[in-house]
């Protein structure tokens, strides 16, 4: 048992020597730290595969412990003890480590960085279930249990239970997503994980003691439930039928059961038999659930068990130790004893007397059969099976390791023709008494491969990867252990039967081939490099013996034994047999004196008698010695048997061969039977062509740089021409495409300018048909306005018409009043006439003010516009400041000299006008002062005359009628020359007008009435043509106003808001 300290280390070997495989204590790791203290481990958690598990020590120190690799590692340090531990997370790098402050960490093995940590126990977390995808976790305390998401870690549900009661364990079935929750009053109940629905509760068993369950294991099918408790019984239930179908007692020694562990198998479809119950005395018993019979036992009441943990593999068995250490089973070692054939038994009851064969068939029987581990000390109940005491020499010189006899195994042999498959392995490593140095062994290994057997896969290609490492490792141990080996080029065909057999084991691959090399093989390398010539002359001395026809006929084809006989030993019959054949074959071969393999050699020759004695060609035998023939084994074996006993001595291989002699222990042999200079001079030379070779290797691969080069350049200078030509191919492709989108364009140009032409063509046909619709449009709206204007003078006509009509019913209405009142008019007509003169001279100062005053006012009106002119020369300056064009300004102010000139025209011709009025207006003051004092005149003169005449009645009211009827006609016009024009009329005809009143009216009327109406209306007549010129001259002014405002409107902001400022002004 080896023991390692991995002490402060955070990573090395779990073992420096590998385990021998019949020992069931692999390794015991324990750790001291300073003052040589021991550092206890608390718990061990294994992963999916198996092959490597978890341990956490006192110190909180988390190691990673893989079996498979050899190698530990520290992967964490969390500062403080841990509570439990899981391993078997969905991603495989990460675990799970519940500590003593009640919280559950998650660390990356690989990274050792903390990936979550998980809260709300208040208690200690003693167990953690993984769900069997790896997505889910329990913890469990002694209060509550809390179910996890290991993808966000977050908690999803949390069991809550009364103090009375305390919970027990809480876990997953395995494959299943159901949770078994076990209390401390024995009460079961399975949940739905999902739902937490109940699914079920197992009942609680009314009869027997009370077991008070404390530990719980469940079968890798999930449908068999095993419980313990404080005593020695065992539950086993079904989860299917929900029932207790046994109750297993232990034996007395078992007082409580701590832990329980089923034992996996990887034949028994999850339906696990074997149970191990872990005892307060510290010792593990694994029993049969089904025969209830102990099967075999770890710990020992001074190396006690704590805690278990067993692999998924059911590989290997990790358990703590009660002093802190941890030691590994093999479960393949422990249940050995219980694989062992019983071909032993039979020789005992064979060889001893009756009364103890009945002993022997008591105890196998018995109720529990005691097999304790190797590691105890303790040996098995094999001591009873061994023979008497009173044995002879010869057996005991036939005693084999592990209490083998090869007498009995010969006798075994002979009778079934060969070993059982299932121990055959075990039959030849105790036949051949391997010793299993492994130090040795690990010597050779450490030189590394030999140089000989470096391109061993090119000359002999192998499809396993492993096979091919293998094979290199054992001959290169081989060529490292003798110098010889590393030469003989048939030592791979001969020793990969082996390698294919011992490819788990290749230690006890090497040994079995330095066994068969050192025993089967002598005189073998006497005549290297040439075939053993001694040997191959035994066999066919043996041939001649018996079958000398047969030899004969060999020896007239020309075939010697180097033919028929040196095939089937370099590769030991691996060429011509079948695997099952090879390995009948070397059962006897193993079994029996070396020359056996000669004998045999014979004994196929012979047995193939009469398809040899066909053959004639040198090929043809060639062929048969290297292919497989159809031929009987058991006969071979047989007559290879006939051959070892009636052969002469004198011709025997035994006499020339020595007896079997097996390897020794601690190191192996010196192995130097053979020519050792023809050998170093072959290594020598070997080593020079190896050299010469690794320097033609160099110059061909220098070579093959340079022409690598060479094809390379030319490569790329062929391409670089091709890219050239493509290029130019390109180019000329790309003018000639250049050349017709230039076509294309200049067509598509041409379009275009012809559509251009035609739009252009329609643009001024729409235009013309807009301007004649607008000409029209216009001609339209004139024709409408001068029809309204002609609707408004004919309705002006007919209410004058209307009003003159009206004016004639009011005159002859006044007629008759003023008939009324004519005498007080007469009476009071030179009163009044006197009244009037003043008047109307008052009102013609009046008139001659007002004129004034109207002339003055024009005069201001010519100083507002010279002012509007200056504002309006301010704003231009204004406008100019703020930065219209230059072109515009003066476009502005060009027109502003226009419209100037133009004003100043149109006052000089207001003026003008102004004067001829004035002048028109003195005429016609003359002229009505003459008329007047020629009406006077005739006035007075008629008064004369008409005193002396009687007055007519109706003069006077003519007179009136008249002068009403005229009024309107003389009112109409501008009302300041009509007051100026009436002021004169009144002067003029005011004597008239009191001479007429004074004497009769009548001579008013009657003298010159022509010529006073024509005069009236000639001056009627002008005064409205001075106004239609007037009227006709102001709406020039204000055209030329509107056009100029919407010349100004079409430019700038700035320059319309100046241009309505002017037009506002100048109106």
């Amino acid at each position: 048992m080896e023991v390692t300290d991995i002490g402060n280390k955070e990573e090395g070997k779990v073992w420096h020597r590998k385990p021998a495989p019949g020992k069931s204590v692999m390794v015991t790791v324990v750790r001291t730290a300073q003052q040589a203290k021991t550092v206890r481990f608390l718990h061990v958690a294994f992963d999916t595969t198996g092959d490597s598990f978890l341990a956490g020590d006192h110190h909180g120190n988390i190691y990673v412990f893989d079996i498979s690799r050899n190698r530990f590692r520290l992967v964490q340090k969390t500062g403080q003890a841990c509570t439990a531990l899981a391993f078997s997370l969905r991603r495989t790098t990460e675990f799970l480590v519940a500590l003593v402050d009640y919280t559950i960490k998650c660390f990356d093995k690989d990274t050792k960085q903390l990936v979550s940590w998980m809260r709300g126990h208040e208690g200690a977390v003693s167990s953690i279930s993984v769900h069997s995808s790896g997505r889910y976790a329990i913890t469990t305390s002694s209060d509550t249990a809390q179910l996890w998401d290991l993808d966000t870690f977050q908690r999803k549900r949390k069991l809550n239970i009364r103090q009375s009661v305390g919970i027990q364990r809480v876990f997953f079935l395995p494959h299943s997503n159901t949770i078994l929750s076990c209390f401390s009053d024995d009460s079961i109940f399975a949940w739905e994980s999902e739902t937490l629905f109940c699914k079920y509760q197992l009942p609680v068993p009314d009869q027997g003691p009370k077991i008070s369950y404390k530990a719980f294991a469940v079968t890798r099918d999930g449908k068999s439930l095993a419980a313990g408790g404080r005593s020695n019984l065992l539950h086993l239930w079904c989860l299917d039928s929900q029932q207790l179908v046994r109750v297993i007692q232990m034996p007395t020694q078992v007082r409580t059961v701590r832990q329980l562990e089923f034992l996996p198998d990887s034949f028994d479809g999850g339906a696990s038999q074997t149970l191990g119950v872990l005892s307060q005395d510290g010792v593990m018993r694994f029993i049969n659930i089904h025969t209830c019979k102990l099967l075999f036992h770890i710990g020992s009441h001074d190396d006690a068990i704590t805690t278990v943990s067993v692999s998924p593999n059911s590989r290997h068995v990790a358990a703590i130790m009660d002093n802190g250490s941890i030691n590994v089973y093999s479960v393949q070692s422990l249940t050995q004893e219980l694989n062992k054939p019983p071909p032993t038994q039979v020789a005992v009851v064979s060889d001893t007397e009756a009364d103890q064969t009945s002993n022997l068939k008591v105890k196998v029987k018995s109720e529990v059969v005691q097999r304790p581990a190797k590691s105890s000390g303790c040996r098995t109940q094999v001591k009873i099976l061994r023979p008497p005491a009173g044995s002879t020499a010869e057996d005991k010189e036939n005693e084999l390791p592990a209490g083998l006899n090869k007498k009995r195994l010969v006798a075994l042999l002979k009778a079934f023709g060969e070993y059982p498959a299932k121990y055959r392995m075990f039959v030849w490593r105790s036949l051949l008494c391997l010793p299993e140095n492994h130090a040795a062994y690990s010597s050779l290994t450490d030189k590394g491969l030999h140089s000989a057997f470096l391109t061993l896969n090119d000359k002999y290609p192998i499809k396993s990867h492993k096979l091919q490492r293998g094979l290199q490792r054992v001959l290169s141990a081989l060529a490292h252990w003798a110098s010889i080996f590393g030469e003989v080029e048939y030592l791979p065909l001969a020793a990969f039967p082996f390698v294919k057999l011992f490819q788990n084991n290749p230690m006890l691959c090497f040994e079995v081939v330095a066994t068969v090399i050192v025993n089967w093989c002598q005189h073998w390398f006497e005549y290297f490099p040439n075939p053993p010539l001694n040997i191959l002359s035994m066999a066919e001395n043996v041939l001649a013996h018996h079958d000398k026809e047969l030899l004969q006929h060999l020896m007239d084809c020309g075939i010697t034994s180097q033919l028929y006989v040196w095939p089937l030993l370099e590769t030991l019959f691996s060429e011509v047999l079948t695997r099952d054949e090879w390995l009948r074959l070397f059962d006897n071969v193993f079994s029996n004196h070396p020359c056996f393999l000669l004998m045999a050699c014979v004994a196929y020759v012979t047995c193939s008698r009469e398809p040899l004695l066909l053959c004639a060609q040198k090929q043809d035998f060639d062929y048969f010695f290297h292919h497989r023939n159809n031929l009987d084994m058991g006969a071979m074996i047989k007559e290879a048997y006939r051959l070892m006993s009636s052969t002469p001595a004198d011709i025997h291989p035994r006499t020339m061969l020595s007896d079997f002699t097996p390897l020794t222990n601690g190191q192996y042999p010196v192995f130097n039977h053979y020519p050792e200079f023809i050998v170093e001079y072959q290594s020598q030379e070997r080593e020079k062509i190896r050299l010469q070779e690794m320097e033609y290797i160099r110059e061909r691969q220098e070579v093959s740089a340079l022409r690598a080069d060479f094809v390379r350049r030319q490569a790329e200078e062929e391409a670089y021409y091709t890219q050239q030509d493509l290029l130019q191919k390109a180019e000329e492709q790309r003018r000639n495409i250049l050349a017709q989108e230039e076509e294309k364009l200049t067509q598509q140009r041409k379009k275009l300018a012809a559509m251009k032409r035609e739009l252009k063509v329609k643009e001024l046909q729409l235009l013309d048909a807009t301007r004649r619709r607008f000409l029209k449009h216009q001609q339209d709206l004139r024709a409408s306005q001068i029809q309204r204007l002609d609707q408004e003078i004919s309705r002006k006509m007919d209410l004058r018409e209307q009003e003159t009509t009206a004016a004639v019913q009011d005159l002859e209405v006044r007629q008759m009043e003023l008939e009324a009142q004519r005498r007080r008019l007469e009476q009071n007509l030179l009163k009044e006439q006197e009244r009037i003169g003043r008047e109307v001279e008052e009102e013609v100062e009046l008139r001659m003010r007002k004129a004034e005053r109207e002339e003055a006012s024009y005069t201001k009106l010519q100083h507002s516009t010279e002012t509007n002119t200056q504002a309006l020369e301010e704003s231009l300056a204004e406008a100019c400041q703020l930065g219209l064009e230059s072109d515009w300004q003066g476009e502005v102010a060009e027109r502003l000299q226009q419209v100037d000139a133009k004003q100043e025209r149109k006052r000089e011709r207001l003026a003008e006008l102004h004067r001829q009025t004035l002048a028109e207006e003195e005429k016609l003051a003359d002229t009505m002062r003459d008329v007047a004092g020629k009406k006077w005149d005739e006035v007075m003169s008629t008064r004369t005359q008409l005193q002396d005449q009687p007055r007519p009645r109706c003069s006077n009211t003519d007179v009136q009628r008249r002068m009403r009827i005229r009024s309107p006609c003389s009112t109409r016009g501008r009302p300041d020359r009509q007051s100026t024009t009436a002021a004169v009329g009144s002067i003029a005809a005011g004597p008239a007008v009191t001479s007429s009143t004074a004497t009769n009216m009548v001579c008013l009327n009657s003298s010159s009435p022509s010529e006073s109406t024509s005069t009236i209306f000639s001056l009627d007549r002008g005064r409205a043509q001075l106004d239609s010129s007037e009227r006709q001259l102001l709406k020039e002014v204000r055209e030329l106003r509107q056009k100029l405002a919407a010349r100004t409107r079409e430019g700038s902001s700035a320059s319309s808001q100046s241009v309505h400022t002017l037009s506002s002004v100048s109106q």
